[in-house]
């Protein structure tokens, strides 16, 4: 609930600081004294649209600060963590707005700055503001199914969810079909251009690490001239000088290991390894000479390969690895699209199997909610019944209809209403009395609280227009009201104010050619003052004090007999 408002520098307002409490509050005062700027406040608080016009005049800004002590399990604590706020383990709610005369607006939650856009979501979980003439949305036929809905219950609310779940499979499929549609000529030409690309690297028949191989014999065929030279010279080299050297040494060396066997043994025997060593070497040469082969036409498969190779690294990847990796990617896609025409008809089928399946789901919400229509519509002439209104007739009119299939089912809906015998059944926004759309509004705030998760509400003079029975069983409908919510009530009723739990007065001053508004909750000897004043106009009489006093038990007693039938 709205626990305190504090409100600084606003129109009339200087500084004002109210405490509110359960129950029903009344606020009164004469015109222009300043009532709607309670309201006004209470508007931007939740989001409302502010203007520099609001700032009082010689100030630079106006400051709106509200108190609200919500539950932890209240849905306005899941809409802040979505922003990145955590719950308040005190559920204290702290909501402060700043408007700047240069036209900024600056808004806080529990002394986190938020956007405007947070804060008029944080605001559509705390307060409901219902004005005479204003949109709101129990006439907003866009929203109109939504509040049927959930005056259904639970149930359907599951029911609702499971049909949404299958509208948005059933929706992503026909846009996956209409693109594969959109997409079907450039998938021809997509074909014709993978299929030349498959031939073209299959006929290749690529294998990893060949371009390494085919560079290093391009290397030796080349040369082949040049080897058999060169392999040549050193053979005749290594047979011939080295050979023969080596053998000389060996020959010296033998004459001389006898005189000097400790110190010459050793060297021979090195040389002789190396001996052997040339031998070797001088057979590897030979081998290896009698392998060169100097082939031309060798030479032209290998380049012609290579230029291949080279041809199709330059389109489809810098390697060999790179190329045969994109040859797979497009063979899959190929084949994918190959198949596209099984894929067609597999989702079409799903497509139509889901729209099977929606249809009878939509009509079981249709049936339900023609049920519940019937019974809110019932509840809701029960209360106007009750506003003195009995011969209104109200109606949830509903077209259903296969082409209006979307995530909420096939029924569009709209609340009627015939305020007069012989009238016709128009849509709300058109009926034209102010005292009829108070008492339709009432009503129908009074079938939906149930279901309203809203824990203030606003009535800013809804009893306009009306007067007698019809202003008293308003009276008694804001009081009952405030059994569930926390009430307000901006009235010029005393039949209206009698039945207030919290009493405010609204008084205008002027001092010093300045004019200030102030706030008084009134007690017992103020309320029957405050009621005398409504009753008799300027001047107050004994007559109309006693009165007013007579309306406070009156008052008292039937709150207290609704009480104890409600226990």
């Amino acid at each position: 609930m709205l626990v305190e408002c504090t409100i600084r520098n606003l129109a009339v307002i200087e500084s004002l600081r109210v405490q509110f409490f359960n129950g029903f509050h009344v606020i009164t005062g004469e015109t222009g004294a300043g009532k709607s700027m309670v309201i006004d406040a209470l508007s931007l608080i939740a989001g409302g649209r502010a203007s520099t016009d609001l700032i009082r005049f010689g100030s630079d800004k106006a400051e709106i600060e509200c108190l609200f002590q919500m539950p932890l399990s209240h849905a306005v604590w899941d809409q802040l963590e979505e922003s990145g706020l955590q719950r308040d383990q005190q559920e204290q709610l702290i909501i402060r707005r700043t408007i700047t005369s240069n036209g900024k607006s600056m808004c806080r939650v529990n002394g986190q700055l938020v956007n405007l856009t947070t804060l008029k979501k944080v605001g559509q979980h705390l307060i409901n503001i219902h004005g005479q003439h204003e949109h709101q949305s129990l006439f907003d036929v866009e929203k109109h199914l939504h509040w049927l809905d959930q005056f259904a219950g639970e149930d359907f609310t599951l029911s609702k969810r499971n049909y949404a779940l299958l509208y948005r499979s059933y929706h992503q499929n026909v846009k996956k079909l209409q693109s594969i549609q959109e997409d079907s000529q450039r998938m021809l030409q997509m074909m014709d251009l993978y299929r030349f690309q498959i031939e073209e690297i299959e006929n290749a028949q690529l294998i990893e690490d060949e371009e390494e191989c085919l560079k290093e014999e391009r290397q030796k065929l080349g040369n082949a001239e040049k080897l058999m030279n060169g392999i040549s010279t050193a053979y005749h080299k290594v047979q011939n000088d080295s050979m023969d050297a080596v053998q000389t040494v060996l020959f010296e060396l033998e004459q001389l290991v006898d005189v000097d066997k400790s110190g010459l043994d050793a060297i021979y025997e090195q040389i002789k390894s190396i001996s052997y060593m040339l031998e070797d070497a001088s057979m590897s040469l030979r081998d290896y000479q009698h392998h060169i082969v100097h082939d031309p036409e060798r030479l032209n498969e290998v380049e012609s390969r290579l230029n291949l190779i080279h041809t199709l690294q330059k389109k489809y990847g810098s390697s060999i690895s790179e190329v045969l990796t994109y040859y797979n990617k497009i063979k899959a896609e190929f084949q994918d699209m190959e198949h596209k025409d099984e894929q067609l008809e597999s989702l079409e089928n799903e497509i139509q199997k889901q729209k099977e399946e929606l249809l009878y789901k939509a009509n079981e919400l249709t049936h339900s909610r023609k049920m519940v229509a019937n019974e809110l519509a019932q509840k809701v002439m029960a209360h106007l019944e009750d506003l003195h209104m009995g011969k209104t007739k109200f109606e949830v009119h509903m077209v259903s209809s296969e082409q209006h299939l979307n995530e909420n089912g096939q029924d569009q809906i709209q609340f009627l209403i015939s305020a007069n015998p012989g009238e016709p059944l128009r849509p709300l926004q058109k009926i034209a009395s102010g005292g009829e759309i108070s008492r339709i509004m009432l009503a129908m705030k009074t079938a939906f609280s149930s279901i309203d998760q809203v824990p203030v509400l606003i009535f800013d003079e809804v009893d306009t227009g009306v007067s007698g029975r019809a202003a008293q069983a308003i009276a008694d409908k804001l009081s009952a009201l405030s059994t569930q919510f926390q009430v307000f009530s901006i009235t010029h009723l005393p039949q209206v104010a009698c039945m207030a739990d919290q009493h405010y007065l609204i008084q205008k001053q002027i001092q010093e050619q300045r004019t200030f508004t102030n706030v008084e909750h009134l007690r017992q000897n103020g309320k029957i003052t405050e009621l005398a004043r409504m009753l008799g106009g300027v001047e107050v009489t004994a007559t109309t004090e006693e009165h007013a006093r007579e309306m406070l038990e009156l008052a008292e007693e039937k709150k207290q007999s609704r009480n104890h039938l409600q226990v």
